[in-house]
């Protein structure tokens, strides 16, 4: 693109209308700039132009790229278009025939348009991209990968003996301050790409609305803006701070109700860089439980405790989990559990066991013997939390962590 035509839709650009809200006002700190005509190949109807590209109907262009820093990306989509709906698909080519949407849907209905996406994770190395299209007719100008946040290694790794019958604290957050949350144990994982799971919500960092300490525990709440029409939470990770191998760990929690929410405490690989890392860098669910579980009225609802490894997970349907009820999940809190031995992994209700993941033949099955990070946040609709529709009447919800623990077990 010619210097001139940069400018001039730069110009269109300060005009333009913008699907974000103003949590994208976030610094950037550099930039890729893809020239849309030089794809490798296309699918559907296509016409190039000087500078851009239109495609009509069900289209896609797929391209080569190269990323220079693993870090979380805003995505700008520049196009021209009445009505015009664009996704991101990574690792096109990837071994095992997934689909990465690394974007959810950039939509583009106002003339020349910049949509944008935040937060969308790529690792440093070659990638082979799909723009998909959907819509009568746009034309496609530029799309932009600028990095939000950089990955940084784990300063800390944890591993916790697991002989004897003593517990012996070794990490926690008591969420006895006041304010945001205490950053020499938590990072802020930021954006709206979706998440691997087309949730609703973007996170946003450094925000006392979405993630606090109050009355000595931690707040975590979403937002729902009527004039966005959008959602805003938090999603906390000890990644970049500490993670753990083995032990006991707990999360005294109440969760919200009503269909939509999606509440979570769980463990990740440190080994994840962005989507094509999992199921490979394991995960493990202690605290996941559902809305439309929930009787919003008694707060009776249920939990769910999975293992996801490369052998065993949800999106090719035989995940190995187990799920146990729960009484008053909004108004009383309840400590979920698990126990992770090299060879095992063990779960529980207030103390009840109720779940037992034990495959570990091999690393397909048993990726558990790699540290992991710690997460807590609270999704808007999804895959699963949206199953059965989001109820309009809230306008925000809870999610109230008293501790989160870490033990080892001592002679």
């Amino acid at each position: 693109m010619s210097q001139k035509i940069t400018i001039f839709f730069a110009l269109l650009i300060v005009f333009a209308c913008s699907n974000k809200s103003n949590e994208s006002n976030i610094s950037v700190k550099s930039s890729l700039d893809l020239n849309v005509l030089s794809f490798i190949e296309s699918e559907g109807k296509l016409i190039q132009k000087e500078s851009s590209i239109v495609l009509q109907d069900e289209a896609w262009v797929s391209y080569n790229l190269k990323i220079e820093k693993t870090a979380r990306y805003r995505v700008k989509l520049i196009a021209e278009s009445d009505s015009a709906i664009f996704w991101i698909e990574d690792y096109i080519d990837n071994k095992d025939g997934r689909t990465y949407n690394i974007t959810g849907n950039m939509i583009v209905n106002n003339s020349i348009s910049e949509s944008i996406i935040d937060g969308s994770p790529m690792q440093k190395g070659e990638h082979k991209i799909k723009i998909h299209f959907s819509g009568s007719k746009a034309d496609l100008k530029t799309v932009k990968f600028e990095i939000l946040k950089e990955h940084k290694e784990t300063k800390t790794s944890l591993t916790q003996n697991m002989t004897g019958s003593d517990l012996k604290l070794v990490w926690s957050d008591e969420f006895n301050g006041e304010g945001l949350p205490d950053t020499t144990k938590w990072s802020y994982n930021i954006g709206d790409w979706g998440w691997g799971n087309n949730e609703l919500q973007y996170y946003t960092e450094g925000n006392l609305n979405n993630a606090r300490q109050e009355n000595g525990s931690l707040i975590i709440e979403s937002h729902y803006d009527s004039v966005s029409q959008n959602w805003t939470s938090a999603r906390l990770t000890t990644q970049e701070k500490v993670s753990f191998l083995y032990g006991r760990i707990d999360f005294r929690a109440k969760v919200p109700v009503a269909r939509g929410t999606w509440a979570a405490g769980w463990f990740l690989g440190d080994a994840y860089r962005d989507e094509i890392s999992w199921p490979y860098c394991g995960e493990i669910d202690v605290l996941e439980c559902v809305g439309f579980e929930i009787n919003d009225t008694t707060g009776a609802g249920l939990n769910h405790a999975t293992c996801h490894t490369p052998a065993y997970y949800f999106k090719i349907g035989n995940q190995i989990g187990s799920a146990i009820e729960v009484d008053s999940m909004n108004t009383k809190f309840h400590d979920y559990s698990i126990i992770w031995y090299p060879d095992s992994i063990q779960a529980y209700l207030d103390g009840e066991y109720y779940y037992t993941y034990d495959k570990n033949a091999n690393r397909m099955e048993w990726p558990f013997d790699s540290p992991q990070n710690i997460i807590v946040n609270l999704a808007v609709g999804g895959g699963w939390g949206g199953a059965k529709g989001i109820d309009s009447s809230y306008n925000s919800h809870q999610y109230i962590l008293d501790y989160i623990r870490v033990y080892e077990l001592t002679n």
